[in-house]
């Protein structure tokens, strides 16, 4: 572990420069007396450290020195795919190595191509959960990270809609969507299907100790892509006539997304109002009601007729609910 953290502190001072100790110590999450031992270490060991005093002080490399232990580590190379999403990379257990990763590559690089690297970082950020949703609890994700990459069988427990089930699984990739981690994997059942699980439904994860062989021609991109366009297919069941407020035509891409913008881009001509009929797609008729009820008076529901049945009898028994005293 010293010797990697003296490696990377070695690269900052050839990356960035001039750095202070206390900097030193944030970027390698160290104390300052760790840093004062660790140049101290770098300097008996010949690397020319120079110390400068005063409020421009810190170290530095003298001119001319470059080290050139810029090869990359299998697990640094790994984690160079996620550079720019140091969230999910610390999930998967390869915060540290890609820290490292990216200093050996500012290291490499030529001096204007490696502050050409630095503005990226400093202009450029990736976010991947939504807004005001707490990050899924995924215990687990290490061990199905290793079982992805190394190609080992898992045992796992895992919590569906259908209740607790327990599977023999061949990990083939973890997928990051909207802040939630996914497993694609193929189970060892009867049929051998390949299914998507989220990580955070797992309730145990064990090495059984076998690898497996990947399908010949898999690839998780285009799997992933055809696996969510079934599921968009499956998703939506019916469509809903509606007739919308001039609110209700601004909530509804903000509350419906994709479903939403389609319909008000082949909405009718407003009325004298400002009132316009469209037609959107829905799931089915008790979660389409939940949801058109968030449009409040903002949207009439004009048909199918089961649909806007089934939603006035939604708002009578809230109507009577509210009516009676508490």
């Amino acid at each position: 572990m010293r010797a990697d953290r003296l490696l990377s502190l070695l690269l900052l001072l050839q990356s960035r420069g001039r750095m202070t100790a206390p900097q030193l110590a944030e970027a390698l999450e160290v104390s300052v007396r760790t840093v004062y031992r660790d140049v101290e270490a770098l300097g008996a060991a010949g690397v020319p450290v120079r110390a400068g005093r005063g409020p421009d002080g810190g170290y530095e490399l003298m001119a001319g020195y470059r080290t050139r232990l810029t090869g990359l580590t299998r697990a640094e190379a790994q984690s160079l795919f996620l550079a720019g999403a140091p969230g999910p990379a610390h999930d998967l257990g390869l915060g540290a190595v890609l820290a490292t990763a990216r200093l050996k590559l500012q290291a490499a690089l030529p001096a204007e191509l490696a502050d050409r690297a630095r503005v990226w970082e400093d202009r450029f950020h990736l976010d991947a959960p939504a807004w005001f949703r707490e990050a899924d609890p995924v215990p687990y994700l290490s061990e199905v990270s290793h079982a992805v990459w190394e190609q080992r069988k898992l045992a796992v427990d895992y919590r569906s809609w259908k209740g607790e089930v327990r599977r023999v699984l061949d990990p083939l990739g973890l997928v990051l969507k909207g802040g939630i981690w996914y497993l694609v994997a193929r189970s060892r059942g009867s049929d051998a299907a390949v299914r998507t699980y989220r990580v955070s439904r797992f309730l145990s994860v064990r090495d059984t100790g076998e690898v497996f062989e990947r399908p010949a021609g898999f690839a998780l991109a285009a799997h992933w892509q055809e696996s969510s366009r079934r599921m968009e297919a499956k998703r939506y069941q019916g469509v809903a006539e509606l007739r919308l407020s001039p609110t209700g035509q601004r909530l509804l891409p903000a509350l419906f997304g994709a479903a939403g913008t389609e319909a008000l881009a082949g909405a009718g001509e407003a009325d004298a109002e400002g009132w316009v009929r469209a037609e959107m797609r829905v799931e089915s008729s008790s979660v389409a009601v939940s949801d058109l009820l968030r449009l409040r008076d903002d949207a009439e529901v004009l048909g199918p007729p089961e649909l806007r049945t089934a939603l006035a009898g939604t708002v009578a028994a809230l109507a009577a609910r509210y009516a009676a005293a508490p």
